[in-house]
């Protein structure tokens, strides 16, 4: 299907620079076109896509028109039928059609064609094999855009197939059902995630956690959790969850509060981890440092709605764990408890607005009292920090100096 005109190019182009790369393709006898991601989502009225593009060039010639005109390209990791383009500081990728992968499977080769529709059919779902040339023209080989405005989400072909190529893409399917998804989920493409699941096993777990993460920021992701989990997609490295009503509540609380998504909280209210619970789901997806550190603290640290009733009991506990960390721990705590927080918008403002008190004392201050002994200095300046937060922040320096 072919609709002139179609698209507001405006909206898709990050940089009028980008012209260059068409030009710069065009010279040496290509097409170039926008595809996937960023021209699904412009289609759908959302932003803050990555752009994606695909020409009839091989990555050989791309590299070749691009040094012809100026542009500095750089290769893409393992895949060797795309090629980055440095644009403004920014790296759009290329890729060359591709019709097909070798007998063996292996993502990173492919058979280069100059056939668009070709290259289509081994896209994975409808939605995402529609194209866009700079002026607006869209070519649209398998119904996707009519697929999109219906939220039907579903593999091109045989869904079999298309999984059996790359695995992830069971992960990606129900990202994108969680998205765009408006009609009961294809039954073909259900069936052929359950029956191919263990394939997941041989991709990477970073690729499938980093896949998860996505899924959890979406805005069916309650329902979609719910199929995954029925249907034990994830089971061989993730248990069942029994708190998606806990999930339910902190999206809808999120909303609310006019937060964005974050995966981490939204994972921790699935499981609801103990402390040695939650170094396991850090062990077992392989968490970065900072994420782990993040979800181990949720679960070590438990907040007392009673002791958090008023402004002053907020700001004791900001001044111990921070801003954010007290933000999520009300949201979590909400969610998982059932509690119901009078005017909890306003105390979410409020606790990202506090001015968090600064400690007067320094370990010198005690050294120039004539406390030598390191093993004592430490001891002291936990005392006096005590008292200081006790007294709602009111005592002085010299106070404090005085009591030492």
């Amino acid at each position: 299907m072919f609709k002139p005109d179609y698209l507001d190019m405006t909206k898709l182009m990050s940089s009028t620079k980008i012209a260059r790369l068409f030009n710069a393709v065009e010279d040496s006898g290509g097409t170039i076109r926008f595809v996937g991601g960023a021209v699904r989502d412009t289609i759908a009225g959302l932003s803050g896509f990555d752009l994606d593009l695909a020409t009839d060039l091989s990555p050989d010639e791309l590299v070749e028109a691009c040094q012809n005109n100026g542009l500095k390209t750089i290769p893409l990791g393992l895949k060797i039928d795309s090629i980055g383009v440095i644009i403004d500081n920014q790296i759009l990728k290329v890729s060359s059609l591709r019709k097909s992968y070798n007998k063996n499977k292996n993502y990173s080769d492919f058979d280069y064609t100059d056939d668009w529709s070709a290259d289509a059919s081994k896209r994975d779902l409808t939605i995402n094999a529609v194209y866009a040339d700079l002026r607006g023209n869209v070519f649209d080989y398998y119904n996707g855009i009519e697929d999109l405005e219906k939220g039907i989400v579903r593999f091109i072909g045989s869904a079999e197939d298309r999984i059996k190529e790359d695995y992830l893409r069971i992960m990606r399917f129900f990202r994108f059902y969680s998205i765009f998804g408006k009609t009961p989920i294809d039954k073909e493409a259900l069936q052929a995630c359950i029956k191919l699941k263990d394939g997941l096993r041989s991709i990477a777990i970073e690729r499938v956690r980093d896949e998860l993460f996505k899924l959890l920021v979406t805005p069916q992701v309650t329902e979609t959790m719910r199929i995954i989990y029925d249907n034990d997609i994830l089971g061989y490295f993730l248990p069942k969850s029994e708190h998606l009503d806990a999930l339910w509540r902190l999206t809808k609380l999120v909303a609310d509060a006019k937060y964005e998504g974050n995966f981490l909280r939204r994972l921790f209210v699935l499981y609801q981890p103990n402390a040695s619970q939650a170094e396991n789901i850090a062990n077992i997806l392989r968490f970065t440092k900072k994420q782990r550190e993040i979800f181990t603290r949720w679960a070590k640290i438990e907040i007392d709605q009673e002791n958090m009733s008023t402004p002053m009991d907020r700001l004791k506990f900001i001044y111990r764990y921070g801003k954010q960390f007290t933000v999520d721990k009300i949201l979590l705590s909400a969610a998982i408890y059932q509690k119901q927080i009078m005017n909890i918008n306003e105390i979410l403002k409020e606790v990202e607005n506090s001015v968090i008190p600064v400690f007067p004392i320094r370990g010198k201050d005690v050294v120039n009292q004539g406390i030598s002994d390191d093993n004592k200095i430490g001891g002291i300046l936990n005392k006096l920090e005590r008292l200081w937060i006790d007294s709602n922040f009111n005592l002085t320096r010299e106070e404090l100096l005085k009591s030492i």
